[in-house]
C-alpha cells in the first residue's frame, strides 16, 4: 500500500555537525568590539557559531519573548522568523499551531526539545525562563532528530546561572483584553424584515409573518456573552553561583480570565491559571566532570466554557436572554438554537494538570579532545478533566444532569548519550559526535460517566459516586479512551569539517526503530548532508570593504513521522438486530471495516540552498533561502468507491498522499548605535509558499471536513493544496425568473445564486463542483522597528499573510430561521438589479450549498505589538540597591485590517485538513498592558 519500498539492512556509519571555533576576521580588523561578538546557535545535541551553520535555523532570543502578554512563548514568535507560520489561539491556556515550511503531514506536530526533554506541548513552560529558541527548518538540520522531526523541531534553552554574585529579577504585568472586530448583526427590526421577506421568497405568502408586538426584545448576543477581561503575570527569579555550583531558579504565576462572560450561572468562564517553578543547577566536580539538573514543575487549571459564539451568531435578536415573565432562560421557538446565555451559564468543565519534568545530566571530558554526556529526562503529567451538564431549564423537554470525568496519566522519558571528539589539525577542524537515544511515551486514561449528580458549586460534589447510571472505561476507542506505549530507540551521529573557516562540510545520520510498526517495517534511516562556502574569507576578498560575510550554503536531508493512525482496534460494528439461528436471536457483531495492516512511516525529503551576507561592520545582515521538500506516504483517508459492504469505503486509511512544499525565505536585520544614547534596529522577513498534493494512492481523493446536508466542503486531491475548498462557483445572481428558467439549474428562480456549468452539459449537478481556493497562504511576512533614546525605548512589530482563503462556515450553516449579519442585510438581493453577488434571503438548500460565496479573502495586515518603556536613571535605581528598574506600556493586536466577514482571519484549527474553516472559533483579543521589570 505504500508509495515507496525502502529497506535498509545495516546501520550506516555516523556523520555529524559540529562547531568551528575559529572566529571571523575582517581586513585590517576594523570591526568594532561590539560587532565582533559571535552568535552561537543551539543545534541538535550541541551548539554552533551562526557563521559556520550550513543548514537553515531561525533564532529567537529572550528579548523577543520578554514582556509579551502570552502564556505560551510560541505566540510571541509570530512574524519573527521566516518560514515559520504561527496560528494563535485566543482560548486561554491553549497552544498555537506551528507550521514550518508548509504542511508536511496531517498527523503529528512540531516537537520541542527543552533542555534535552522532547515534547509536543510547552504550555507548561514560563516564557520568562527561556533564554533562546532555535527553529530547525531544513531537513538537514532536523535529520539528527530523525523520527521525531517530521513536522519540524524547536530547540529551547532555558536560563542558567551566571556571575559570582546573586542576581534577582522581578517581572510583573497587568493587561486588559478586549475582543476586536466583533461582527455586526441585524437588530430585531431588521431580523423581522428578513424573516417575513423569506416567507414570501420561499412560500409566496406572508402566512406566519411576525412583528415586534409579539417579539419585543432586541438583544445583541455578542454583547451578552463577551466581556473585557484581564491577564496578569508575576515572576521572580534568582541566578548566580556559589563556588562550583551555578544556579537559576524561578517561580511564576499567570492568570488569564478569558473573554467569555462568566459568573451568571454555574459556569466559570474560560479562565486559565498557571503556577510554575523552575530550577537549573550545574556543579563542577572537577575541571573535567560536571553534573547538573534541570527541573520544572507546573500546575495549570483551565475552566472550559461551552463556546457560545456560533449560537450568538445564529440566535435571533428578538428573544431575551431571560424570559421577563418567568425569570427562566428564554426558549427559542423560531429556530433550533440554544440560548447562548444559557449555554454559557449552565455548563461547567474544568481541566486540572500537574506536570513535572526532571532532567539530570553528567558531562565528562577526557583525553583532552573527548566529551561524554549522558542525560535522562522524566516527564510526568497528571490530568483530571470533568464536564458537568445540569438539567437544562430552557428547553421544553425534561432532562437530567450528567457528569463525565477523564483522569489521564502520561509517563515519558528520554535517555540520551553522546560522545564528542573535537580536534584541530592546523587549518583543519574536525568535530565528530556519536550517540544513542531511547524514548518512551506511556499514556493511560480512565473514563467515567454518571447521571443525576447534584452540584452545589464545589468540585467536591462532582463525584461519580454521587450519581446514578454509573459506568466507566479504561479502554473504549469510540470515546477516545485508548491507552498506548510507544518506544523509539536510536543511534545517531554527525561530523563537521571545515578548512580555515572557509569550506564547511556537514553530514548526519540517524537510525530509528519505532514500536509503532511491525517488525518488518520498524527501522528507518535518516541521513543528511550540507555544505557551505564562506567566500568573504577567501584571499581574493581581502581588499574589498563591502562584505563582512558572504556565504553560500546548501543542504539535503530526510526525516520521518511514525505517529500515524493505525486502525487495528474497534473494527467491528454491533448488529442491532442481532443474528438469528432458526427463530432464536443472538447479540452479534460484524467486521465491516477495511483495514490496511501495512501502514508505515511518513517520510519527508528536502533540500535548500541559501546565501548569507553581512555589511557595514556586521550591522546589516541579509539571508535568502530557496527550499523544496517532499513528504511521501502521508497517512489519511481516501475514497475506495469500488468496494461494497464496507462502512469506511469513503474514508479508507492508508499511506495515501504525497505533498510538496516549496518557496523562498528572505530576512534582513539592521542594528546600529548612532551615538552614546541612541540606538536603532530594524528587522524584516518574507516567506513565499506553494503547497501541493502531488499524488494520491490509486488516483483517488477524499471529500471531508464539516458538512451541511451531506455536502462536505473540503476535497483532498492531487494537484491541489491541502484543505482546498470544493463546491460550486457563483457567477452571479439570477435577476429574473426567465433568466433562471433558461439556465438549466433545477428549480432556480430570481434571487438564487447562478452556479457555473463547469462541464457545459446544461445541467447543474455534482459534476459541476470545482476547487474554490486554498487556506494555505501564498506569502507571510513580518517586520519591526526598535529604538533606544537615552532611558526610553520603543518597539513596534507588524505581521501579515496574503493569498489564502477562509471558508465562512458560520455564515453558511443555516437550518431554518437563524439570524443574519448586517452585511448580508445591506447587500442581499431583494429585486431585479439590487445585487449580483448576494442571494435573496431563503432557506432553500439548493441555494445554501458549498460555494464560492462563502470563500473569502483570508489575508490580513496587523500591528502585532507596540511597546514603550522607560528605565529609571541609574542614580535613582541604586537608592534601594536596584541595578535596573524599567516600566513599560504595550499593546498587542491593537489594530488589524482585513476583508473577511468575521471576528478575525487568523483561524487556528488544529486539524490541518480544516485549517481555514471558521466554525465557532474563539476570537483573538487586543491586549493593553502595563508592566515593570526590577533587577537587584
Amino acid at each position: 500500500m505504500k508509495q515507496r519500498d525502502l529497506k535498509y539492512s545495516c546501520l550506516i556509519a555516523v556523520l555529524y555537525f559540529g562547531m568551528n571555533v575559529n572566529a571571523q576576521t575582517t581586513p585590517n580588523d576594523t570591526v568594532s568590539k561590539e560587532q565582533k561578538i559571535e552568535e552561537v546557535v543551539m543545534i541538535g545535541y550541541g551548539s554552533q557559531k551562526k557563521e559556520n551553520i550550513t543548514g537553515s535555523i531561525g533564532v529567537i532570543s529572550a528579548k523577543d519573548l520578554a514582556d509579551r502578554p502570552n502564556a505560551n512563548a510560541l505566540s510571541s514568535v509570530q512574524g519573527k522568523a521566516s518560514g515559520v507560520q504561527i496560528f494563535n489561539s485566543a482560548t486561554p491556556g491553549s497552544s498555537p499551531r506551528v507550521d514550518i515550511r508548509g504542511i508536511g503531514s496531517l498527523t503529528g506536530s512540531t516537537v520541542y526539545i527543552v533542555d534535552g526533554s522532547i515534547t509536543t506541548d510547552i504550555s507548561y513552560l514560563n516564557p520568562q525562563d527561556i533564554e533562546s529558541m532555535s527553529i530547525l527548518k531544513d531537513p538537514a538540520s532536523l535529520a539528527i532528530f530523525g523520527a521525531q522531526a517530521g513536522n519540524g523541531a524547536v530547540i529551547i534553552k532555558t536560563k542558567s546561572g551566571r556571575g559570582k554574585k546573586p542576581t534577582f529579577n522581578v517581572s510583573s504585568y497587568l493587561g486588559i483584553k478586549t475582543v476586536t472586530n466583533v461582527p455586526k448583526m441585524v437588530n430585531s427590526d431588521q431580523y423581522i424584515e428578513l424573516y417575513n421577506e423569506k416567507l414570501m421568497n420561499d412560500n409566496g405568502s406572508s402566512a406566519g409573518s411576525i412583528s415586534r408586538a409579539n417579539f419585543p426584545a432586541d438583544t445583541n448576543w455578542f454583547k451578552e456573552v463577551l466581556r473585557p477581561s484581564t491577564i496578569n503575570s508575576n515572576d521572580f527569579s534568582a541566578s548566580g553561583s556559589l563556588g562550583k555550583l551555578s544556579y537559576y531558579g524561578s517561580v511564576g504565576y499567570l492568570e488569564d480570565e478569558g473573554n467569555l462572560d462568566a459568573g451568571k450561572g454555574i459556569n466559570s468562564g474560560s479562565n486559565f491559571k498557571r503556577f510554575t517553578a523552575k530550577g537549573n543547577l550545574s556543579y563542577k566536580i572537577t575541571d573535567n566532570i560536571t553534573v547538573g539538573d534541570n527541573f520544572t514543575f507546573s500546575k495549570m487549571t483551565t475552566n472550559i466554557a461551552s463556546n457560545p459564539l456560533l449560537n450568538a451568531y445564529n440566535a435571533p435578536p428578538v428573544y431575551f436572554p431571560i424570559n421577563p415573565s418567568t425569570g427562566d432562560y428564554q426558549y427559542f421557538t423560531l429556530v433550533t438554537v440554544n440560548n447562548p446565555r444559557a449555554q454559557l451559564d449552565l455548563f461547567r468543565s474544568q481541566n486540572r494538570q500537574q506536570r513535572m519534568l526532571n532532567n539530570v545530566w553528567a558531562e565528562v571530558k577526557f583525553l583532552k579532545d573527548f566529551t561524554f554526556r549522558s542525560s535522562l529526562t522524566n516527564d510526568n503529567l497528571n490530568s483530571s478533566l470533568y464536564e458537568y451538564t445540569p438539567v437544562m431549564q430552557y428547553v421544553p423537554q425534561p432532562g437530567k444532569s450528567s457528569l463525565v470525568t477523564r483522569n489521564s496519566r502520561n509517563r515519558d522519558y528520554v535517555w540520551d548519550n553522546t560522545l564528542t571528539w573535537k580536534k584541530a589539525f592546523g587549518s583543519h577542524n574536525l568535530d565528530i559526535l556519536g550517540g544513542f537515544s531511547r524514548t518512551q511515551n506511556y499514556y493511560t486514561q480512565s473514563y467515567w460517566n454518571a447521571n443525576n449528580v447534584m452540584y452545589d458549586g464545589t468540585n467536591g460534589s462532582l463525584e461519580i459516586a454521587n450519581g446514578t447510571d454509573i459506568f466507566g472505561y479504561e479502554y473504549r476507542p469510540s470515546l477516545n479512551v485508548v491507552p498506548y506505549k510507544n518506544r523509539i530507540e536510536s543511534f545517531f551521529g554527525r561530523v563537521n569539517y571545515d578548512y580555515a573557516g572557509k569550506y564547511l562540510v556537514n553530514a548526519s545520520i540517524r537510525r530509528d526503530g519505532s514500536s509503532n510498526f511491525s517488525s518488518d517495517d520498524r527501522v528507518e534511516i535518516f541521513p543528511s548532508v550540507s555544505a557551505g562556502w564562506v567566500i568573504s574569507k577567501e584571499g581574493f576578498m581581502s581588499n574589498q570593504n563591502i562584505f563582512n560575510l558572504l556565504k553560500l550554503r546548501g543542504s539535503w536531508g530526510r526525516t520521518g513521522n511514525p505517529n500515524v493512525v493505525r486502525s487495528y482496534d474497534n473494527i467491528t460494528s454491533i448488529l442491532n438486530s442481532g443474528a438469528y439461528y432458526g427463530n432464536t436471536g443472538y447479540p452479534a457483531q460484524t467486521i465491516d471495516l477495511l483495514i490496511d495492516p501495512t501502514i508505515g512511516w511518513e517520510i519527508t525529503t528536502g533540500k535548500d540552498i541559501g546565501v548569507e551576507m553581512a555589511f557595514l561592520n556586521n550591522k546589516l545582515k541579509f539571508e535568502a533561502t530557496y527550499f523544496d521538500k517532499d513528504t511521501k506516504d502521508v497517512v489519511y483517508g481516501i475514497v475506495q468507491g469500488t468496494v461494497s459492504g464496507a462502512s469506511n469505503w469513503n474514508n479508507y486509511v492508508t499511506n495515501a498522499f504525497s505533498f510538496n512544499n516549496r518557496g523562498m525565505e528572505l530576512s534582513v536585520n539592521y542594528d546600529t548605535k548612532l551615538s552614546e544614547t541612541v540606538r536603532i534596529g530594524f528587522y524584516g522577513n518574507f516567506t513565499s509558499l506553494k503547497n501541493e498534493i502531488t499524488s494520491v494512492y490509486g488516483n483517488s481523493y477524499l471529500n471531508t471536513g464539516v458538512s451541511l446536508f451531506g455536502n462536505p466542503i473540503v476535497r483532498l486531491q492531487a494537484g491541489q493544496s491541502v484543505g482546498s475548498y470544493y463546491g460550486y462557483e457563483v457567477a452571479g445572481v439570477f435577476q429574473t425568473n426567465a433568466e433562471a428558467a433558461a439556465s438549466g439549474q433545477t428549480g432556480a428562480k430570481a434571487g438564487w445564486f447562478k452556479f457555473v456549468d463547469q462541464d457545459g452539459n446544461g445541467v447543474i449537478d455534482e459534476r459541476d463542483k470545482t476547487f474554490l481556493g486554498s487556506p494555505v497562504p501564498k506569502g507571510t511576512y513580518g517586520f519591526g522597528f526598535n529604538m533606544n533614546v537615552s532611558n526610553f525605548d520603543f518597539a513596534i512589530d507588524f505581521q501579515g499573510v496574503f493569498g489564502n482563503k477562509i471558508y465562512n462556515y458560520n455564515r453558511e450553516q443555516r437550518f431554518g430561521n437563524e439570524s443574519w449579519d448586517l452585511d448580508f442585510y445591506n447587500n442581499r438581493w431583494n429585486g431585479p438589479g439590487t445585487s449580483n453577488s448576494y442571494s435573496m434571503v431563503t432557506n432553500n438548500q439548493s441555494v445554501i450549498l458549498p460555494s464560492s460565496f462563502y470563500v473569502e479573502n483570508g489575508g490580513y495586515f496587523r500591528i502585532r505589538n507596540i511597546q514603550v518603556g522607560y528605565t529609571l536613571p541609574k542614580g535613582f535605581a541604586k537608592l534601594p540597591n536596584f541595578s535596573r528598574v524599567r516600566i513599560y506600556l504595550s499593546a498587542q493586536n491593537p489594530w488589524t485590517t482585513f476583508k473577511y466577514h468575521g471576528f478575525s482571519p487568523e483561524i487556528n484549527n488544529t486539524d490541518r485538513v480544516q485549517m481555514g474553516i471558521d466554525n465557532n472559533i474563539y476570537p483573538l483579543s487586543a491586549i493593553y498592558t502595563f508592566g515593570t521589570n526590577i533587577t537587584f
